[in-house]
């Protein structure tokens, strides 16, 4: 079971290793009026998360029409509030995560007539993708190769915490097993108890009954 834990606890730090490293790039989906859609992203606490968002122009050239207007809220997994905006075509968001779980990011356009669809470009970036390396290579004046250091290090800091995470939950789990095992224990014994007890009941039950009857 031990072994098991520690390979899923492997094959998840490799995942995080390779989602650190990959390109990060925006989404972009489409939104009928009178609908919410959201999207979730998994934020550990103390880490730094930046997003932005932006309502793509059907018709390049033109303003874009009253109805291309979203609501945004962004919310951590326990419902705590960091970001709102009302009926706005652009905009972004950046704090640091106070809670760890799955933050949400929704939006909603208000119902018009005819129905209209709107295309919106997200971009959300949290831990080491959300800091700006180019403002700190122009500010600390360093080389290629001390800013690929800095990344490095921060991706091994952020794998190096990752680990310690994982292992916490190792250890929950654990206490889980333990605490699940040594309840079975007693359910059973208790159930084996009253078994055995409805038995004695029944054999004392039928003897008085053959006593009374004379049959023993």
């Amino acid at each position: 079971m031990a072994t098991q834990i520690q390979r899923r606890s492997i094959f998840l730090v490799l995942i995080s290793v390779f989602l650190l490293w990959a390109p990060v790039e925006s989404i972009r989906f489409d939104l009928e009026s009178g609908h919410t859609k959201c999207i979730s992203e998994d934020i550990k606490s103390n880490s730094m998360t930046v997003g932005k968002y932006q309502i793509v122009n059907p018709n390049d050239g033109h303003p874009l029409p009253d109805s291309h207007k979203v609501t945004v809220r962004v919310t951590s997994a326990y419902g705590n509030s960091y970001h709102y905006s009302d009926h706005v075509t652009e905009g972004h968001f950046a704090f640091q995560a106070v809670e760890a779980g799955d933050y949400m990011a929704c939006f909603f356009a208000a119902d018009s007539k005819p129905s209209t669809s709107i295309t919106i470009d997200f971009d959300w970036k949290s831990g080491v993708a959300a800091k700006d390396w180019t403002n700190v290579a122009k500010k600390g004046s360093v080389e290629l190769m001390e800013l690929e250091l800095k990344k490095m290090f921060d991706t091994v800091q952020s794998i190096h915490d990752e680990m310690y995470y994982l292992r916490g939950r190792e250890d929950e789990m654990q206490q889980l097993n333990r605490s699940t095992n040594a309840k079975m224990f007693w359910f059973g014994f208790l159930s084996i108890l009253v078994c055995l007890s409805v038995a004695g009941l029944q054999l004392w039950h039928l003897k008085s009954f053959f006593e009374k009857k004379k049959l023993i």
